[in-house]
């Protein structure tokens, strides 16, 4: 694989729940190891609170429990800080795996019996030997509901 081609997407690949998933690597900040965020008082479930960074302070979002999966804290869990709506958002998962770089074609749209919401957050899917990684699309992570539950959550904390 060469990088000049241009065709080539790199993608910051994390496991949740014993599953692969990935972001584009363009959408990711950092990557920090879990710290416990500031709780926020009457914060939706899947909003952990918030933590500073770079000053800020940056709501924090368990993609475990927003995928309805256990969420147990470990030496592994991470943080990872993106892009998204003009600001920041870091969102736990279990393990960040690796940064790979594949051909933008072995990223495949989601079969059309994926409907609904689980097809608005999946940009696409991966196969591997090793199984599926499923490429989220982090501007759909959160509901429109959910994002004025955060917005509102975010200004009551301010």
């Amino acid at each position: 694989m060469t990088t000049t081609t241009g065709d080539d997407v790199q993608l910051v690949t994390f496991r949740v729940a014993g599953q692969d998933f990935a972001f584009n690597i363009f959408q990711v900040e950092r990557i920090l190891r879990y710290e416990a965020p500031s709780r926020l008082p009457k914060a939706p479930d899947f909003l952990e609170g918030v933590l500073q960074y770079q000053g800020t302070p940056v709501p924090i979002v368990d993609l475990r429990k927003r995928l309805g999966v256990d969420a147990p804290l470990k030496e592994e869990t991470r943080i990872i800080v993106l892009d998204w709506e003009g600001g920041k958002i870091g969102i736990v998962v279990d393990t960040v795996t690796e940064v790979m770089q594949i051909a933008a074609a072995a990223v495949t749209p989601p079969p059309p019996l994926v409907r609904g919401l689980a097809a608005e957050y999946i940009t696409g899917l991966v196969g591997r030997d090793t199984g599926t990684i499923i490429v989220l699309n982090t501007g759909k992570l959160l509901a429109s509901k959910e994002k004025l539950a955060l917005t509102a959550a975010l200004k009551g904390a301010g």
